[in-house]
């Protein structure tokens, strides 16, 4: 069975929101076994929102579409499907209820424009929202081999329709499950770690590896299909290994969405204490550390020290170390990270400085020059990086990188 997301609103294509439910449908569609083969936007227009329907029914089982539930003239979503399997709306008494309900809640006379909501394409099965007023359906055309899924468009309403009634629906139609795991490389370039791995990738049939590149990472997603969790973890884990074994220290398994924190939990597991000295990163890796549960009990402080006055006030940078060698140096980036764990009392001191842009360089300093130290048991471990982009990106990835160096440090 094979799928396709169609989310409809003019918003969309205007950029004006970001097109998060698409993402949120695929990802759990894939848990159950059920591909998305497309993803389709589609503005709030009559003519073209047919043609959105008869293309996603023309080559998917299945068509989940977001948006168009509401109570306007232009929320035609409903409408729109009952043509396509020439079917009539029929009347829904539960959905009043529903709608007279969320309305005494809300302590507001009801429009009368709000009646719209109360119809479905005949067949239809309801599907209560309890965060909104415009109720759900799904309508299951046995006799055409399809089905169609109508969802509210925001995703506080989507989402718990999509966990608690829709995939549960679905999964009866899947006698697979997919299971997925990220292993990320870093300080290895894209083309690079493809290589390392050309003979895996060309040979892949279950589990099958997709790679791709982002904030100064490489992250293979290695997924496998099989009839339990069981059996497909036994499928992935040797490519695992084999990973693993290729590229070394600068290969580990993503837990989370978040590459950070491998670096976090390392430091919550051993009890390691961190403090943090930042100049041309303003804060970010204290906010990325913060942003962990239970860091408190390892991070001791953060400093953001952006001015020469700061480093040397606050962190004992010494004075003659800038003039001889600037702000912006291997020498002051090791000052900073061992005055955070004195001032601290940490056991790691992590410090960046750099220029992040766009103006600030000279002819031996570009902009993008990042220094990073971490400073553990007396020892300094300095990279010096130049990041290309725009002043968020190169403060972003001398970030994950400052943190990456605290995980190598700590191995």
């Amino acid at each position: 069975m094979n799928c396709e997301v169609l989310c409809i609103g003019t918003e969309l294509l205007h950029g004006d929101i970001i097109n998060s439910n698409a993402a949120y449908i695929s990802k759990n569609l894939a848990k159950i076994g059920i591909d998305v083969h497309y993803h389709s936007v589609v503005g709030d227009n009559p003519g073209r929102m047919k043609d959105a329907f008869n293309l996603a029914f023309s080559r998917a089982d299945v068509v989940i579409c977001t948006g168009g539930l509401g109570p306007t003239k232009d929320d035609i979503t409903k409408e729109i499907l009952a043509e396509y399997f020439n079917l009539p709306m029929e009347f829904d008494e539960k959905s009043l209820e529903h709608l007279k309900m969320m309305y005494s809640r809300f302590r507001r006379e009801m429009p009368e424009n709000n009646l719209r909501q109360t119809y479905f394409p005949k067949g239809s099965i309801v599907l209560t929202n309890n965060n909104g007023t415009a109720n759900a359906c799904i309508l299951d055309v046995s006799d055409k081999k399809k089905i169609g899924i109508l969802l509210p468009g925001p995703p506080k309403e989507m989402m718990p329709l999509i966990d608690e009634e829709v995939i549960p629906y679905l999964s009866k139609f899947s006698h697979e499950i997919v299971v997925g795991y990220k292993v990320a490389v870093m300080g290895v370039g894209e083309s690079m770690a493809e290589t390392m791995i050309m003979d895996i990738i060309d040979g892949q049939t279950n589990p099958t590896i997709a790679p791709y590149a982002g904030d100064g990472k490489m992250v293979f997603r290695v997924t496998a299909k099989a009839e339990n969790k069981e059996k497909a973890d036994e499928l992935i884990k040797p490519i695992i290994d084999e990973l693993l074994r290729r590229f070394g220290e600068n290969a580990f398994v993503l837990e989370t969405d978040k590459i950070e924190d491998v670096t976090f939990k390392k430091l919550v597991e051993s009890g390691l204490t961190i403090a943090t000295a930042e100049s041309c990163t303003g804060g970010l890796i204290a906010s990325k550390l913060v942003s962990y549960p239970g860091i408190s009990s390892v991070f001791k402080e953060g400093f953001v020290t952006y001015s020469n006055e700061a480093k040397i006030r606050t962190l004992g940078v010494k004075k003659e170390t800038i003039d001889r060698y600037s702000e912006v140096s291997e020498e002051v980036v090791k000052e900073m990270a061992e005055g955070a764990c004195r001032v601290s009392g940490a056991d790691i001191g992590v410090a960046t400085t750099g220029i992040a842009g766009p103006s600030g360089s000279t002819p031996d300093k570009p902009v993008g020059l990042v220094y990073i130290c971490v400073y553990y048991k007396g020892n300094y471990n300095v990279l010096k990086t130049i990041h290309n982009g725009s002043r968020d990106i190169v403060r972003e990835r001398a970030s994950i990188n400052a943190i990456e160096m605290v995980r190598k440090s700590i191995l």
